[in-house]
């Protein structure tokens, strides 16, 4: 499936998902174990804002500091989420091009295929990890699955994804995309 979205609507779109899962986390559960191997909850959510806070930077930019993730990571989100949607929403900060790892990209091309996908997929880990909603739109799965394939070998690459697993012939549809992606569903 393809996105016909703008990258600003898409990652509105993902991030205000990966919002609502960060909203909704007990404050007793910040410190539980997610399924992202020696994270917990809080680490999940550091990652998403570390590697957006380390992205812009290669097109020059810098967002804004926020919260620590650390101390409020319901706060350091927002503050990324709200940063990098108004670099998102404005085309000459967006479209700035660097030399990525498939060669020279956008910024905005790279937040709408790889960032957007680790907030679908973080967002699930999150949601895994403290008890809440773990079900994926099938619109976000298909999203996730072209963007998996797309980048090929790559996606095992080291802090990417881990290898795939193994899964029942029967299982459901998210738990063979998140096998696919290393995660036991």
């Amino acid at each position: 499936m393809t996105n016909t979205a703008s990258p600003a609507d898409h990652y509105r779109d993902l991030a205000a998902k990966f919002t609502a899962t960060v909203d909704a986390v007990p404050t007793d559960r910040w410190s539980s174990p997610s399924p992202c191997s020696d994270w917990t909850a809080r680490d999940v959510v550091a990652h998403v804002v570390g590697s957006q806070r380390e992205i812009v930077t290669n097109v020059g930019l810098e967002l804004p500091p926020g919260p620590s993730p650390e101390a409020d990571p319901a706060g350091a989100w927002a503050a990324t989420r709200d940063a990098m949607q108004e670099i998102l929403d404005d085309p000459a900060r967006g479209n700035l091009e660097y030399d990525g790892y498939f060669g020279r990209t956008s910024l905005a091309a790279t937040i709408d295929t790889f960032f957007t996908f680790d907030l679908v997929v973080h967002g699930w880990d999150l949601a895994r990890a403290t008890g809440l909603d773990e079900t994926i739109a099938d619109s976000d799965l298909d999203f996730v699955e072209t963007a998996a394939a797309g980048m090929g070998e790559a996606i095992r690459s080291e802090g990417v994804c881990g290898p795939a697993l193994d899964v029942p012939e029967d299982a459901d549809r998210t738990t063979r995309v998140l096998a696919y992606l290393g995660r036991q569903a």
